[in-house]
């Protein structure tokens, strides 16, 4: 009986994980937030020890996993809402090397070492720091690595250099990266004129392109 009792838990916890896991949205593994990370793992020890204990009601574990999934779902609502909030919940990326130089200090911010700098440039098939314009650690750990053009690097053209970060997000200046690639608010206001972008309200994503042109997304926009 106790076997049954445990089968039969083990089938419904599975079929209502995947159901949990739906409805927190498709994202890969290796790309889930600390906050999704986390209601996971405690998702996971829920569901084991209500598998482990059949004498626990399973009203025990379901109500423990909803109140998770409630959590998520208001955490990931916020977020969208909040840039501050998306900060401290999926955190920001982070540049490690820009123009072929290791910035030592935010390497220690993030406690991450030489090593795992190295290992994951070889995974990029990069051999040298130097043949690195900019190596970007993403809020899920991953580094990405954006190769120097090596025809921009032969014509000695530095102006074009241009790490690709968002300039406006949700309709909101992003001052930090223009402060990167050495614009200000007002040029972007007069450059975005010139393409008929008067309201900033209206864009949802804006970057620039290496080539001067930019990349507007408009809120609502129908396809």
């Amino acid at each position: 009986m106790e076997y049954s009792t445990m089968i039969l838990r083990t089938l419904v916890l599975y079929f209502v994980i995947i159901l949990v896991f739906r409805i927190m949205g498709k994202r890969e593994i290796g790309q889930l937030s600390v906050l999704d990370f986390v209601i996971s793992i405690m998702i996971a020890e829920l569901a084991v020890m209500s598998i482990e204990d059949p004498s626990t009601p399973m009203i025990s574990t379901i109500i423990p996993i909803s109140v998770l999934v409630i959590i998520q779902l208001i955490m990931a609502l916020i977020s969208l809402k909040s840039e501050k909030i998306r900060e401290i919940v999926d955190g920001k990326p982070t540049v490690l090397i820009e123009k072929g130089k290791i910035d030592e200090y935010e390497m220690k911010k993030q406690r991450y070492n030489f090593d795992d700098l190295l290992v994951q440039l070889r995974e990029n098939n990069i051999n040298s720091v130097s043949d690195v314009e900019f190596a970007i650690l993403e809020p899920t750990g991953k580094l990405s690595v954006i190769k120097k053009d090596e025809q921009d690097e032969s014509e000695g053209n530095d102006a074009v250099s241009l790490l690709p970060l968002p300039l406006i997000l949700d309709g909101k200046i992003q001052g930090e990266h223009l402060d990167r690639i050495g614009k200000t608010e007002l040029w972007l206001r007069q450059e975005l004129r010139k393409v008929g972008q008067r309201n900033l309200k209206d864009i949802s994503f804006c970057s620039l392109h290496k080539n001067g042109n930019f990349f507007i997304d408009l809120k609502n926009e129908k396809k």
